[in-house]
């Protein structure tokens, strides 16, 4: 990419101040950031003024804050019907020149008449010029970190791009002005960019939705999980090495995989397993969120005071040599592998369930050890602790993360060009080949989401982020990440491949990822399927142009 450079012109102009403007000589006058302007007047010579000018007062003023003033009011005989545009271009020259003033002061690295112009006009503070120069472009081009922190701390837009399709940060590198460079990667805050809205829709990504209520209330309840072990009504759904037994649905969904269905079980499929504890996990996994009348009765099988009416279900993972023998004599099942994009082919609720399963279940065959002191642990409330068996282990007093199924967060970014028009995508060398997505990486140890976001973005690419805007999230079962989806503004735009991290990451245009939408593999890239977070992230992004 071609290093970017500010307008040819600009330079020689910003060293200079503004010349005054060239207007003839006037009937009235007011004074603007205390340089005097007068005001051409002609004289009307019909006798019907305008109803506002026939109501305004004669006499000159100034405005509440004695630096803008009060355009001089004549009586209503001295005006002609062309007063009104006469007026208006007085009025559009007027404030060119309050911002021709501000961007001077920016250029000259003036923050008392900074301070004293925005008091007076906050609204100068993203204002632009011809060529598209804000105030802090300007003191970013002349070396004015004291000017760029003050602008910055009273919140301008880091992210508004020039005509030469620059940011302040693109003109500061430029001119070499590292500490300033600085400043704008790394500050934080300041103005939302215009093309982001505050409206976020409720999104329910796949893996998020589940058929069921955790019922966290009866994982130390073990008699009550002992008698739904062997209730005629409880549904098992079994795994090996981490995948989930299935069968194959009636239905396709829209990328054309066939849907598959979890093979749920009952106490008489698997009741064999559940005497050999030592080689199987076992973990309860909530109760169905709609009681179902027909489990009340099952003919004497259940005593009438342990029937709640509740449908309990839990996950078995059992040994690769248990899980061929059973596909044996179950032959439209079979174990799903590999997990990606298999996993992708569920039922959105059934989804849900294989999530936090499968991620139950990596944990235990991580940690079949104590991680304080090495012993051997074992399972305990429902599933979701695990408890060392070396009395005087410190894990045992107090609680402990450890002794807890992990998440790991991952920060996943739509990335997009300070302009609004483009996004930045990248690929890893295992994906497929032409596809392109989302950035994303680990938070790490005391970081914040924001942080993260920034911090991954550089290291994969280069990019700096400025503003972050939370969207979504998505449980990730491989093995148990928990996916932070953001939107996140570039402050520049180069790009700086680190190849350690991912293979190419190019920014595509808004046209260009519509058709990859619409069009899907007939074009040169592709994006993730519907069921990935990343996909939402894009289309999300997308959304936001109220004219597609």
């Amino acid at each position: 990419m071609s290093q970017p450079g500010p307008p040819a012109e600009a330079p020689e102009r910003l060293r200079q101040p503004p010349p005054p403007p060239q207007t003839p000589p006037l009937h009235g006058s007011r004074t603007i950031c205390d340089r005097e302007t007068t005001l051409p007047i002609k004289p009307f010579e019909n006798s019907e003024p305008p109803p506002e000018v026939r109501k305004a007062e004669s006499g000159a003023g100034k405005s509440e804050s004695g630096v803008f003033p009060v355009l001089r009011l004549y009586p209503a005989f001295l005006y002609s019907g062309h007063l009104w545009e006469e007026m208006s271009s007085i009025k559009r020259s007027l404030n060119q020149e309050i911002i021709s003033q501000f961007h001077y002061s920016a250029a000259e690295g003036d923050i008392a008449r900074l301070t004293v112009i925005l008091s007076h006009s906050p609204s100068l503070l993203n204002e632009t010029s011809e060529n598209g120069w804000t105030a802090l472009m300007y003191a970013a081009r002349n070396g004015h970190p004291d000017v760029v922190q003050f602008l910055l701390e009273k919140g301008c837009d880091r992210s508004i791009v020039n005509k030469s399709r620059q940011t302040a940060l693109d003109i500061a590198k430029f001119w070499g002005y590292k500490h300033i460079a600085n400043l704008l990667a790394n500050a934080k805050g300041g103005m939302k960019p215009w093309f982001l809205t505050n409206e976020v829709e409720d999104c329910e990504n796949y893996f998020s939705r589940t058929l069921l209520d955790r019922k966290s209330e009866k994982r130390n309840n073990s008699d009550w999980l002992l008698a739904k072990e062997s209730h005629p009504a409880t549904v098992y759904i079994l795994f090996s090495d981490l995948n989930p037994l299935v069968t194959l649905g009636g239905n396709k969904e829209s990328f054309q995989q066939p849907e598959v269905r979890l093979c749920q079980l009952n106490y008489t499929d698997i009741k064999n397993y559940l005497g050999q504890r030592e080689k199987i996990t076992l973990i309860f996994l909530g109760v169905e969120l709609e009681m179902k009348k027909e489990s009340f009765n099952y003919a004497g099988e259940v005593p009438r005071e342990e029937e709640d009416g509740l449908v309990a279900w839990f996950a078995l993972g059992i040994d690769p040599a248990a899980a061929e023998e059973f596909k044996q004599r179950h032959e439209n099942c079979y174990f799903l592998h590999p997990p990606m994009p298999a996993l992708l082919q569920l039922k959105e609720k059934e989804a849900g369930v294989v999530a936090q399963a499968r991620s139950v279940l990596a944990w235990h065959s991580r940690y079949k050890f104590c991680p304080t002191c090495g012993s051997a642990t074992k399972i305990e409330e429902g599933g979701y602790k695990r408890v060392c068996l070396k009395e005087d282990c410190p894990s045992l007093h107090g609680v402990h993360n450890t002794s807890y199924p992990r998440v790991d967060p991952v920060v996943i970014m739509q990335v997009i060009h300070p302009d609004g028009t483009k996004c930045l995508l990248g690929r890893q060398k295992r994906f497929p080949p032409g596809m392109f997505t989302c950035l994303a990486g680990f938070i790490e140890p005391g970081e914040t989401i924001e942080d993260a976001v920034r911090r991954e973005v550089e290291e994969e690419s280069g990019v700096k982020v400025g503003h972050v805007q939370y969207v979504s999230c998505q449980p990730w079962p491989m093995p148990s990440s928990l996916m932070i989806g953001c939107l996140a503004v570039a402050v520049s735009t180069e790009i700086k491949v680190d190849k350690n991290e991912i293979e190419d990451a190019r920014w595509f245009t808004r046209e260009q990822v519509v058709d990859v939408l619409t069009k899907g593999k007939q074009q040169a890239f592709f994006v993730p399927p519907s069921r990935a977070i990343a996909h939402q992230l894009i289309k999300h992004w997308i959304g936001m142009n109220p004219n597609l």
